[in-house]
């Protein structure tokens, strides 16, 4: 039987389930020390995966040999993105959060259509990358009685997915070699010192309660440092195109966990916003998708 599906639908629900540890851990400890910890402490298991399956001199070479591409990752691919969610979460629920990050696919292929030779582009395509904006906006801004600070909360998260999907095609045209665990590490290492100036101006007061330590601890271990190790061992066995799909099953356990953990609402807005951008998404993937869905229905050798 293939562990495809099961793998697939575990790594969404632990990343459906960080947006959770950031709503909880947000309301009593400030963005960057927050994030600063979350890519120290993942940074610091992946480096102890890597001494394990690699050994320390190998592992250590290998961080050194890659350091300007595990830099440039560090900080579009965690530092700035953690702390934008971090800040967006602050003033929205954490379902939406986990839409507005479904938008990720949709800038990835604007930036491959601009940087990468051989994107395909067609009107399909471009419907829906206009699709999956009109859902941005509906999620932001469709009720008249949402606050600007709700609006520009909604809007950093798809700022974040902005940058997400900028190191995806950064990695893709620049960083070729590397491997996935040496640049998980260094990235997330990297990631933790470009927020611990900011961190440092940001200490909280008092001891974090125990449910904000417990959170971070969640986000830190499984969010992050597990799901990273998840990846790599999907990427290895079934390639980005079948793993791609789980975009679409993020969102839903979001909501889920926002509804039932936190009680937050389940409003038109974020059903609309969600229902175009998946939409939008779907379009803007053409045949991507199509294949990733064949692909998923086949047993691995």
């Amino acid at each position: 039987m293939s562990r495809y599906w099961p793998t697939l639908l575990l790594l969404a629900a632990i990343w459906g389930a960080s947006y959770v540890c950031i709503k909880v851990a947000v309301q009593d400890i400030e963005p960057a020390p927050m994030m600063a910890m979350r890519a120290f402490g993942a940074g610091l298991v992946l480096l102890a995966y890597l001494v394990v399956t690699t050994g320390g001199t190998r592992a250590v070479s290998d961080l050194r040999r890659h350091w300007r591409p595990a830099l440039v990752l560090g900080a579009v691919n965690a530092a700035i993105p953690f702390w934008l969610i971090a800040w967006g979460e602050k003033h929205i629920d954490s379902s939406v959060a986990g839409i507005a990050q479904a938008t990720v696919p949709i800038f990835t292929f604007l930036l491959a259509a601009r940087f990468l030779p051989h994107e395909p582009v067609g009107v399909t395509r471009m419907i829906g990358v206009a699709v999956g904006l009109v859902g941005v906006a509906v999620l932001a801004g469709f009720d008249p009685d949402v606050s600007w600070l709700a609006v520009m909360g909604t809007l950093a998260l798809v700022l974040s997915s902005l940058f997400y999907a900028s190191a995806g095609v950064y990695g893709q045209h620049s960083v070729q070699s590397a491997p996935g665990p040496v640049l998980a590490t260094g990235s997330m290492l990297a990631g933790g010192l470009i927020l611990l100036p900011f961190a440092l101006f940001q200490l909280p007061g008092s001891r974090p309660d125990a449910e904000t330590i417990a959170s971070i601890l969640v986000l830190t271990l499984l969010g992050t440092a597990f799901a990273q190790l998840i990846l790599f061992h999907m990427l290895r066995l079934y390639g980005s195109r079948r793993l791609s799909l789980v975009t679409y099953l993020i969102p839903g356990f979001a909501v889920f966990y926002g509804a039932v953990l936190l009680d937050e609402p389940v409003t038109v807005a974020a059903l609309g916003g969600l229902v175009l951008i998946l939409g939008g998404v779907a379009l803007a993937s053409g045949q991507q998708l199509l294949r990733s869905r064949a692909d998923a229905r086949e047993e691995p050798a």
